[in-house]
């Protein structure tokens, strides 16, 4: 905060007219920003709303911040505007206020920081509405949060006032799906990698990733919530000692306990050259790729890594020789095998399966293959406000600033008092160089004249 006494800050922050006056356009008090890499008065923001919390706080994170801006939506418009144009592999997060009031920087910055993991949106609440938002989400009152994951699952809410610290611990728990998605940015994390680690840790040799490959639609939607009960069932399984209801799925629990197993699915349609290098069938076009048949067919296959202990102990840099060492340098350092499921969707059999497929890779020498995977496709392009100060945001404000400066400016001189007699001396030294061009212009056409006449006599 500066006082106007400081007359020199005060100057320095203020505009001048065109006869060097000092001045602030709408009074005072007046905010100001310096954006980052400003150094100069030139380049300072000067808000020009009401001065009101809510304008100011939108202002500084959308123009000084470059913050996402959370937008709110009518009952009617949440379905088809919000969660239908959202990306799948998002987890959908609402905010219900009673008030209205538009999202503060922490929120804000929590959606730039997450948004690979989540979207977000806001609703004013109302009570005419309740029933409404009763069923589809089990909110009763506001202001809540809620956090939409898997299809079928069901929302979890939050009633109460969202403080930052909370929200963001929340929000850092709740940012994948409860079935997590196999993706560019989540391929290392969930130990479906095979330039990466293992979950369990480095020193971990063999380790497992099942996957439910297929195209977004009602019969993926099912298969997933089939593989959630799948990752339930283990997770309870693992809780349990020896004495368990099912033995077969001690085998797979304990891997999933000790991070060595890893379940999620991966969007066939989007990931198409990586679905079919692990289901290389002929029926392959069911379930990767884009859609050319009316029915999908989801698909289970595991992978198992193997990493050789020796090679990452002992590295010997060369260049190489031949076309045939320089390939071998580009496959993947772990070595995959991967066996495609084709039993019914029964959670028992599915476990069975799995748990089969953990012993054998365990207790059996299997060759050591490497090859090179196909990579991860991104699902979703760079935002335009995730670009930092210098993206495709800060730019558009800063050309509408320059147009409003211009449109100041020409306003400015309009009102200066020198601008009258500036505009009639132009006027007047206009109209004094048409008259003498005019002037110039009859006294040659008469000089010509007599000359023609003398020369009609002749």
């Amino acid at each position: 905060m500066v006082e106007l006494g400081e007359v020199q800050v005060a100057a320095y922050l203020s505009e001048r007219k065109p006869m060097g006056r000092f001045f602030f356009r709408n009074g005072l008090p007046s905010v100001v920003a310096f954006p980052s890499g400003c150094k100069t008065s030139d380049c300072l923001i000067r808000f020009e709303g009401e001065l009101s919390v809510d304008a100011v706080i939108d202002w500084f994170a959308m123009a000084v911040l470059n913050l996402p801006r959370i937008f709110y939506y009518s009952k009617e418009s949440l379905g088809p505007r919000f969660l239908a144009k959202s990306s799948p592999h998002k987890v959908k997060v609402i905010f219900f206020s009673k008030t209205g009031e538009r999202a503060t920087p922490a929120i804000r910055q929590a959606a730039r920081d997450y948004w690979n993991y989540a979207t977000f949106a806001c609703v004013l609440w109302r009570e005419e509405e309740f029933s409404v938002w009763w069923n589809t989400f089990g909110v009763e009152s506001a202001p809540a949060v809620v956090f939409l994951k898997d299809p079928g699952l069901k929302p979890l809410v939050y009633h109460g006032s969202v403080n930052d610290s909370w929200f963001l611990d929340v929000l850092e728990q709740n940012k994948q799906q409860e079935l997590p998605q196999l993706r560019s940015l989540t391929s290392e994390e969930l130990g479906c990698d095979a330039r990466g680690y293992s979950r369990a840790g480095r020193d971990t040799l063999t380790w497992y990733c099942a996957i439910l490959a297929g195209r977004l639609g009602p019969e993926l939607d099912s298969m997933r919530e089939t593989m959630r009960r799948v990752q339930e069932t283990l997770s309870k399984s693992s809780e349990l000692k020896a004495a368990s209801e099912d033995e077969h799925s001690i085998t797979a629990a304990v891997a999933l306990k000790s991070k060595r197993l890893t379940l999620s699915w991966l969007d066939g349609e989007t990931q198409k050259n990586y679905c079919f290098f692990y289901l290389n069938i002929e029926s392959s076009y069911e379930t990767c790729g884009p859609r050319r048949v009316p029915t999908d067919v989801p698909r289970l296959f595991i992978i198992r890594y193997e990493r050789n202990a020796t090679e990452d102990t002992f590295k010997v840099d060369k260049k190489a020789k031949s076309i045939w060492e320089f390939h071998q340098q580009e496959v993947d350092p772990a070595a995959q095998l991967s066996v495609t499921y084709n039993g019914s969707a029964e959670v028992s059999r599915i476990i069975q399966w799995m748990s089969n497929i953990i012993e054998d890779g365990d207790s059996r020498k299997h060759p050591f293959y490497r090859v090179k995977t196909p990579e991860l496709v991104p699902e979703d392009a760079e935002p335009f406000w995730s670009r930092g100060p210098q993206g495709l945001l800060s730019k558009s404000m800063g050309t509408k600033q320059k147009i409003q400066r211009t449109i100041i400016r020409i306003y400015d001189y309009l009102g200066d008092p020198r601008i009258g007699p500036a505009l009639l001396l132009g006027a007047l030294m206009s109209f004094g160089s048409i008259w003498l061009m005019r002037t110039q212009q009859n006294r040659s056409v008469q000089s010509s004249q007599p000359s023609q006449a003398d020369n009609g006599v002749g």
